[in-house]
């Protein structure tokens, strides 16, 4: 690791060799409206821009392996050769399984980025089905030399390099966003943020074995007040890059609806994931794949909140815990996940992580699921109860070091702490699906590793950006 000075350094000299480089294509955005509602999906365009960087990614590592994802984005040639292939989820994809979207439209504004190409190209965004397989649901043709092809560059934005390994072509590039901070607060506390949430990152596995494939950055707009809003208390802040807490009426839920002030400010650092580090104390994160991920910086469970709501980003991640309320309507029908930490353990297919369970290891694996569930809901009406009548956060920090002792007592004497099963309880269903450990960063707040076979699907990610790792 590097000094940020030197780090600032090295990645200006990046940017001005890559300027100038022939093999170094710039960096095309399709800006596009997502209206609908159940039964009714629409895609229209908005803009394209070609944003002020040169294309951070790597030549020859273009297409990923069209597995994870609610959506798909192709970008083909003349001649229909794929140029650019990924996966990734929305915020539309999430509001649509709302009760709100069953009986109103609403429209969500997303973007899609990739190597600017030398000739016109094709854009396709496909949507999973519910048998599971892909199909288009819009097209649009890019000319990369229209005239209307925004070419100006959005505000600069003063770029501070957390942790600098190499250039951005041969790393995963990760962008912390503050949002909320004050001129004031970004000189004195965002850097620090920053490199606190990096290290928090970092603890973990896959990402500390695989840290120098990194590069992370920063950048801070300065808000005009601090804080971000909270509507369900009153709060309303107008921050640079819109983040609110009670995203779909979940008072822990935290996104950003304003796609295009967050693309504007990113455009001035090289990456290719986001997370936003929003300046409030109260309990609350997102994350969405392939879109970005949300934490409440200055929360007592911010360390576990970003990395819990970084998997739901990097990698597709789904949630595994089953007990806390949350916005989405259950689903129709029981199908196989996408996500590759799930399982509907449906008759006759193999276990998706098959190669990872012990020989003697039962399917389904026994774990004390009903004394969990009971604790469980004693714990969720006493953390309603905090909320509705609005008590310090502290009040909730101390209910959640409460539920954390409890799990890590109950779980620690398991015979099944460590094996890789099939435990009955996940992605907000107490018995349709099946997580693969006892615990995991992804189901309780516990301290515990990525399961073994979440570890596994981040790594894969890592692979992608910045290539395998070398074993000799």
């Amino acid at each position: 690791m590097r000094a940020a000075a030197l780090a600032g350094c090295a990645v200006l000299a990046w940017l001005a060799g890559a300027a100038c480089a022939a093999d170094a294509p710039g960096t095309l955005r399709v800006d596009y409206f997502h209206t609908g509602g159940r039964g009714v999906e629409i895609f229209a365009l908005d803009r394209v821009s070609v944003e002020p960087l040169p294309w951070p990614g790597h030549a020859a590592r273009t297409v990923d392996a069209g597995e994870p994802g609610v959506y798909r984005y192709e970008v083909r040639d003349g001649t229909g050769r794929l140029l650019y292939a990924r996966g990734f989820a929305s915020i539309f994809g999430e509001w649509v399984t709302t009760a709100e979207a069953g009986t109103a439209h609403r429209t969500f504004h997303e973007s899609l980025r990739f190597p600017a190409p030398d000739a016109p190209v094709e854009v396709t965004v496909l949507r999973r089905g519910p048998d599971q397989s892909f199909a288009a649901v819009w097209q649009v043709r890019i000319d990369p030399a229209d005239p209307f092809v925004v070419r100006t560059a959005p505000p600069r934005q003063a770029l501070l390099a957390i942790e600098e390994h190499g250039p951005p072509a041969d790393k995963v590039d990760l962008l912390l966003i503050g949002d909320g901070y004050t001129a004031a607060e970004c000189a004195a506390r965002f850097g620090r943020d920053a490199r606190r949430m990096a290290d928090a990152l970092f603890r973990h596995e896959p990402f500390a074995r695989r840290r120098t494939d990194f590069n992370v950055w920063g950048l801070c707009p300065p808000a005009a007040e601090s804080g971000v809003a909270r509507p369900s208390t009153g709060v309303q802040r107008r921050s640079p890059v819109g983040s609110t807490y009670d995203a779909f009426g979940s008072e822990r839920y935290v996104l950003t609806f304003d796609n295009r002030a967050l693309r504007e400010v990113a455009a001035w650092a090289p990456y290719e994931f986001i997370a936003i580090l929003v300046n409030a104390a109260t309990y609350g994160g997102g994350g969405i794949y392939g879109t970005f991920a949300t934490v409440a910086i200055d929360s007592d469970w911010a360390d576990y909140l970003f990395v819990h709501e970084f998997g739901h980003h990097f990698a597709g991640l789904a949630d595994e815990y089953y007990t806390s309320p949350v916005a989405y309507e259950p689903a129709q029908g029981v199908v196989e996940p996408w996500e590759a930490n799930v399982t509907a353990l449906l008759d006759g297919r193999p276990l998706k992580w098959g190669d990872l369970v012990a020989q003697g290891t039962p399917v389904p694996t026994p774990w004390p699921k009903q004394a969990f569930e009971a604790r469980q809901r004693e714990f969720q009406a006493r953390r309603k109860q905090i909320r509705a009548e609005n008590r310090p956060e502290g009040d909730m920090n101390a209910l959640f070091r409460e539920e954390q002792a409890y799990i890590s007592r109950l779980f620690g004497s398991q015979p099944q702490a460590r094996a890789v099963g099939a435990f009955q309880g996940a992605n907000y269903d107490a018995q349709a699906f099946y997580r693969p450990q006892l615990d995991c960063v992804m189901f309780t707040r516990d301290e515990v590793p990525f399961c073994r076979v979440c570890q596994r699907a981040l790594e894969q990610v890592i692979d992608l950006y910045a290539g395998p790792r070398r074993t000799d």
